[in-house]
C-alpha cells in the first residue's frame, strides 16, 4: 500500500509517500491545471496499487475527492487545528506539511473527522440553493412592499394575492416607482416559481 501525505492547495499540491511493502519513499509538487496530478493517481491505479491518501480538511478540493472515491482509494481526511497543534517544529512549510501528514498516517495519529457522502453534500448544496432563492424573493417582496406603501397601497399580505398582483399589472405601465415595480413583480414571480419547484 502506498501512504501519502498531501498538502493540499487550490493550484498545487506537494505530497510525501512511502510504500509500505517496499520501503520506497519520496515527495512530490503536482500541479492541478495540467493534469499532473490526476495523471500522477491515474498511473497508480493501473499499476494496480492501493492508496490511503491523507489530508487537511479544505476548501475547494471537490474534485480531488472525487477523483480519488473514482479510483477506489482510500481519503482520510484531519482536523487542520488538531494536525497543526501536533506539529513539533513550528516552521511551515509545503514539503514540512506533506511530511508531517505523512508521519502521523504512519503513526496512527492521524486525526479524522467525518465526511460526508457526495450524495449527502448534493443535497446540502440544494437546500442551500433554495435558501438563497427564498431569501431573494423575500428582499424583493419587501421592495415591492415599500414601493406600494409609497404610492399609497396598503395591502400588506393582500399584495401577494391574484388581485394584489392584478393591481400591480395594472399601475405598472406608469412612469417611476410604479414601473420599476412591474419589472420586480416579474422578478417576484419567477423567484416564487423556482423557489416552490
Amino acid at each position: 500500500m502506498l501512504i501519502i501525505g498531501c498538502d493540499y492547495h487550490p493550484s498545487i499540491q506537494q505530497i510525501a509517500w512511502v510504500d509500505t511493502e517496499t520501503g520506497e519513499c519520496g515527495e512530490r509538487r503536482l500541479t492541478h491545471s495540467g493534469g499532473e496530478a490526476e495523471q500522477f493517481y491515474r498511473e497508480l491505479k493501473k499499476k494496480g496499487i492501493s492508496v490511503r491518501v491523507g489530508m487537511e480538511a479544505t476548501g475547494h478540493s471537490r474534485w480531488f475527492e472525487r477523483l480519488l472515491a473514482e479510483l477506489n482509494y482510500e481519503l482520510w481526511m484531519g482536523d487542520p487545528a488538531q494536525i497543526r497543534a501536533k506539529r513539533v517544529r513550528k516552521q511551515k512549510n509545503d514539503r514540512r506539511d506533506a511530511e508531517h501528514l505523512f508521519k502521523l498516517m504512519l503513526e496512527n495519529n492521524f486525526p479524522r473527522i467525518w465526511v460526508p457522502t457526495p450524495e449527502n453534500r448534493d443535497v446540502r448544496q440544494l437546500v442551500l440553493h433554495r435558501h438563497r432563492l427564498v431569501g431573494m424573493r423575500t428582499r424583493v417582496m419587501n421592495q415591492l412592499q415599500a414601493i406600494a406603501m409609497n404610492e399609497g397601497v396598503r395591502r400588506k399580505r393582500g399584495l401577494w394575492t391574484g388581485k394584489g398582483r392584478a393591481h400591480w399589472r395594472r399601475c405598472g405601465c406608469l412612469p417611476g416607482p410604479l414601473g420599476a415595480g412591474k419589472n420586480c413583480s416579474n422578478c417576484w414571480t419567477a423567484s416564487t416559481r423556482a423557489s416552490i419547484s
